[in-house]
């Protein structure tokens, strides 16, 4: 029996981690930076310990005796620097092996201008924090998503709220659902340092404005699409496909059966 940490282990992919890698019968411990409600049930095989990756607080004990780190915490922003804090306090505590998750295209999105940074800086800091992982000296797993469901849903959820939706011109995605990379991701923790494996994929490629007519479609919405084209290198190579894998698209879900079936339209 391998004991698990689960950074991120009460986000949307760490949940369910956590869930399969319980069920598989491995002891799991998660890092949250809040402690469980006072009352709330706990779960067999499951323990929940409290740190923060951004101060370092917890973060040792957190990462003491563990055998496998499943590193599911990521932002917006930062995530390379809550790596760091990651790996120096598990380099100390032995040799643990980190898997990671990271996103589709993260070495295809070129930085070249402000305007690259500022608008997909994203997957520069996925990149950075990846090179985190595979310098650390710990034997090593890094799996590359592309955009979970929840994501393009927020987003068109955001944009829908106005009469008039602006959709970027030639954007390509291929979102997946959460369920597929948290089954990769399980597999991968119960296997051998594979450092960085194929990406994993949704089974659909299609421009940015085709999910937000779905999505409209779905909630009952009319609103007036307007496409409008982004400048610079980044936006460019996405409109080429950088942050898609064809030849990977593993996910069964499609993105119309995630907003009408399991969850249903919200």
């Amino acid at each position: 029996m391998a004991l698990v940490l689960i950074t991120g282990g009460t986000g949307t992919l760490g949940r369910q981690v956590a869930d399969r890698v319980r069920r598989s019968g491995d002891e799991v411990r998660i890092l949250s930076r809040h402690p469980a409600k006072p009352g709330a049930p706990g779960e067999p095989g499951v323990q929940r310990v409290v740190g923060d990756l951004a101060t370092g607080r917890g973060i040792a004990e957190a990462v003491t005796g563990v055998d496998v780190i499943a590193h599911c915490a990521g932002g917006p922003k930062d995530d390379e620097a809550l790596t760091r804090t990651l790996v120096a306090a598990a380099k100390k505590a032995g040799a643990p092996h980190i898997v990671s998750v990271s996103v589709v295209g993260a070495d295809r999105v070129p930085m070249r201008s402000r305007i690259d940074r500022t608008l997909f800086g994203y997957f520069a800091m996925k990149l950075a924090t990846e090179r985190v992982v595979r310098q650390s000296g710990l034997p090593w797993t890094v799996l590359r998503a592309s955009q979970f469901f929840e994501l393009i849903e927020t987003v068109a959820g955001a944009l829908s709220k106005s009469p008039v939706v602006p959709t970027f011109r030639g954007l390509k995605f291929q979102p997946v659902d959460v369920q597929t990379v948290a089954d990769r991701m399980a597999e991968l923790i119960r296997g051998d340092p594979a450092g960085l494996v194929p990406e994993v994929a949704g089974p659909v490629v299609a421009d940015m404005a085709v999910f937000v007519r779905d999505y409209l479609q779905v909630k009952g919405k009319r609103r007036a699409l307007v496409p409008i084209p982004l400048p610079g290198a980044a936006a460019h190579a996405i409109a080429a496909g950088a942050i898609t894998a064809p030849d990977q698209a593993v996910g069964r879900q499609t993105w119309v059966e995630y907003l009408t079936t399991a969850r249903g339209p919200r």
